[in-house]
């Protein structure tokens, strides 16, 4: 069974462009809702997961307890988490950090460095 990266990301239009460069680059990303990336995990546990990439900007769910849940929980605590959020979001990205994410960008760092991230990520496993 290949390994996936899961896209918890809200913005449909930004969910494509990841998805397209996943496409470009052959690496499997598939979409998630954040509200219900926790629930995901658990119903499909066999599923290798080689990373989750969050928008830490979500709307409909708190993504620094999200981490916080993620990082705790035996399952998922070693699958790595990249999060991507504006540059001006100090309190945030340092929340981020300290509730357990590896990799926190700025938007667009993330964004010109997408295809090499997600050639990385793709083969943590």
């Amino acid at each position: 069974m290949a390994s996936i990266i899961l896209a918890a990301v809200e913005d449909l239009f930004f969910l494509a462009r990841i998805q397209e460069t996943a496409r470009r680059t052959g690496v499997g990303v598939e979409a998630v809702n954040p509200a219900t990336l926790g629930q995901e995990l658990q119903v499909h546990p066999g599923r290798e997961v080689s990373a989750i990439i969050l928008d830490l900007n979500c709307r409909f769910v708190s993504a620094v307890e999200l981490l916080r849940a993620l990082k705790t929980a035996p399952s998922t605590r070693g699958i790595p988490v990249v999060g991507f959020v504006s540059h001006v979001q100090g309190d945030l990205i340092a929340a981020a950090r300290s509730a357990g994410c590896d990799t926190v960008l700025a938007r667009s760092a993330f964004t010109a460095q997408l295809p090499e991230l997600l050639t990385r990520l793709a083969s943590t496993n």
